[in-house]
């Protein structure tokens, strides 16, 4: 039998009209062009049986759940035209977000408290099938100087049987389209509570709690809280410029914006109404010093702590 190479791979992700339910994602239209990692398609939890018995020797475990996991990484760049919105949108959506696109206008992705969408995984392992229903995920954003910005989502599941299947033809991937690097060309206005530093490196958590529950008369993954935070370092400024460590000494909120992207369909706003500054350190880069702030992103009337919208 010929070896199984990790390189052949297709990742197939799409909505569920009903939760758990399997939609069949179509490899011509819920193709997902990503980085995957950590693929968990089993993962158990068993309890001990702890009996007494004449002899030493274990007792052995009885499996009481089981649930799937996968990280998925993909690009942060929009689509081709302005107000159509990317094929990565069901994604994000899994991760507490309403995609709103106003055709030739915008897509905007707010987060929501309730009417979750879940979504079907198909992962495919040169002729491997590992497929995950129900899936909800934890998203982070990572928008890095001289790198690719990304989206990492870390998705739970419900488990299915592997079964022996062959990529499907037909994989398309035209929707995706190519990355800007984040620089000084690309990555037009940073701003942090009204200042406007030199900013290094940007990650953005959505910190879902998604537990996977299985209960009598019911088996399901949810999201039941969101904590967002932000961790950014960028070269730190005078104090008449900005008094940083008063700012986080006196527990003050202040709005995050950044903007990415320079091509019609693929400029990204990220819009943060309330962020409090906490955890200042210093660390050299290239001899300069920069600060670090980890924050939290409060939300401001509710389901605004951040507003993403590409144009």
């Amino acid at each position: 039998m010929a070896d199984k190479l990790m390189r052949n791979v297709a990742l197939l992700i799409k909505q569920e009209v009903t939760y758990g339910t399997d939609p069949t994602p179509a490899a011509g239209t819920n193709a997902i062009l990503a980085q995957v990692s950590n693929p968990q398609p089993v993962q158990t939890q068993f309890e001990e049986r702890n009996t007494v018995k004449a002899y030493l020797g274990s007792s052995g475990s009885v499996q009481v759940a089981a649930w799937s996991t996968i990280t998925v990484q993909f690009e942060l760049a929009g689509s081709s035209g302005t107000g159509t919105a990317p094929p990565w949108g069901p994604l994000l959506e899994a991760c507490g977000f309403s995609e709103v696109a106003t055709p030739a206008t915008d897509v905007v992705y707010t987060p929501v408290s309730s009417s979750f969408e879940s979504v079907t995984i198909y992962y495919y392992l040169d002729g491997l099938l590992h497929k995950m229903t129900g899936a909800f995920g934890n998203a982070t954003f990572t928008i890095n100087s001289r790198g690719i910005p990304v989206c990492s989502i870390d998705f739970t599941g419900l488990y299915n049987a592997t079964a022996d299947a062959a990529i499907p033809g037909g994989v398309d991937y035209s929707a995706f389209q190519t990355p800007q690097a984040v620089n000084n060309t690309n990555t037009t206005a940073f701003s942090l509570h009204g200042a406007s530093p030199i900013l290094d490196t940007l990650s953005i958590s959505v910190n879902n709690t998604v537990p996977y529950q299985n209960m009598v008369g019911e088996e399901r993954v949810s999201i039941t809280d969101r904590r967002m935070s932000a961790n950014a370092s960028f070269k730190m400024t005078s104090v008449a410029t900005k008094a940083w460590h008063s700012l986080i000494q006196a527990g003050t909120t202040g709005a995050l914006a950044l903007t990415h992207g320079t091509t019609a369909g693929s400029i990204f706003d990220f819009d943060a109404p309330a962020a409090q500054l906490k955890e200042p350190s210093y660390s050299d880069k290239d001899g300069v010093v920069m600060l670090n702030l980890g924050m939290d992103l409060l939300p401001n009337s509710g389901n605004d702590e951040l507003v993403i919208t590409i144009t």
